[in-house]
């Protein structure tokens, strides 16, 4: 399938792809970074156009978007590659590779939509790997999953343009966008990527009307300290609104980086309490069930409205206002609470 976002810029057949802000010049014969855009006489192609490489249901609190439609379940869908090569990635053998390395199976958009309603999930979430460089299937899936009422949901890392966003805008409900660093340094060198280019993402996205959280994962002696951590926290509450969620999720030894050890809880807590105290008034900790970070607090009297135990929603003291039940503050959760019924594919 020929790309829709790129601009032809020389009679030698050179082309500039527009999705990522990497912003490729790719010259005939040749693929961009993410490996999945080829120029063929000049012509951008998409090599990924609906092969999937893994379809799960998931609860959808395990993207992790916690303030958006809680309790319900997501039909998850992946290819392969991604616009940034971070050293840690959970998912690398999916978005790490490229065409033809890793078994795929072609499934069309209107059969992912079919089966999203066959296993009972409010939303469709493009994940595990990037899906801002899927741009062509993700819309187009998106498109028929909006006419059979199912809600989109992206899992990206942000590093998208102005374009490619507005691109997906009409069709997108919810984003986690996953935030590396607060540093452009760290961007360079563990993603090769530009911090600005996914800050300006996030920012437009909100902009847009999407229903953003974001998700800062801990990774020991790298982004973990505190000036950094008190800096972007700021930065969420004065530029997406003290109501976006932030998760601080811990790091686990993986990839290129099983020599660092696990983020200690300690520091998950002293990172939820510097977000706090910025402002923030929906701060999680990740991947450590059970603890009292994973739960939501109302930011007028500080009760619990929605305890959680991992990805499971336990108690809803929420009113069908959406207000606390104790006081009466308005809570920014978009969607009502559904007891789920798991479901497997």
């Amino acid at each position: 399938m020929e790309a829709r976002l790129y601009q032809k810029i020389r009679e030698d057949g050179l082309v500039k792809c527009i999705v990522c802000g990497r912003r490729c010049y790719i010259a005939d014969g040749k693929r961009g970074f993410c490996r999945v855009r080829e120029n063929r006489g000049g012509t951008l192609y998409v090599l990924n156009y609906a092969k999937l490489t893994a379809m799960n249901v998931d609860p959808i609190e395990k993207k992790p978007l916690f303030n958006f439609w809680p309790g319900s379940l997501s039909f998850s869908i992946s290819s392969i590659s991604c616009s940034l090569t971070c050293e840690w990635c959970q998912n690398y053998s999916l978005s790490q590779v490229e065409p033809g390395e890793i078994p795929v199976r072609e499934v069309s958009p209107e059969e992912v939509v079919e089966m999203a309603k066959r296993y009972g999930c409010k939303t469709i979430a493009y994940t595990y790997n990037e899906p801002i460089i899927w741009l062509e299937y993700v819309v187009d899936t998106a498109k028929a999953a909006r006419k059979q009422n199912i809600l989109n949901v992206l899992v990206t890392n942000g590093y998208a343009t102005e374009e490619s966003i507005r691109e997906f805008s009409p069709y997108i409900d919810a984003a986690n966008v996953d935030i590396k660093a607060f540093h452009p340094e760290f961007y360079s060198k563990h993603c090769q990527g530009r911090l600005e280019d996914v800050l300006n993402s996030v920012k437009l996205m909100v902009k847009e009307g999407w229903h953003v959280e974001t998700t800062y994962l801990l990774i020991p002696g790298l982004n973990d300290r505190v000036d950094e951590i008190r800096k972007m926290s700021r930065w969420v509450v004065e530029e997406l609104g003290a109501d976006t969620p932030l998760h601080f999720s811990q790091f686990y030894p993986m990839y290129k980086m099983t020599h660092l050890p696990p983020t200690p809880v300690g520091t998950l807590v002293k990172a939820r309490e510097i977000a706090l105290k910025e402002g923030l008034h929906y701060v999680y900790v990740g991947n450590v069930p059970g603890h009292e970070g994973e739960n939501t607090y109302c930011p007028g009297c500080g009760s619990v409205l929605v305890q959680r135990w991992g990805f499971d929603v336990q108690k809803w003291r929420l009113t069908e206002k959406m207000t606390c039940s104790y006081c009466g503050t308005r809570i920014a959760i978009k969607g009502k609470f559904e007891p789920r019924k798991k479901r497997f594919l």
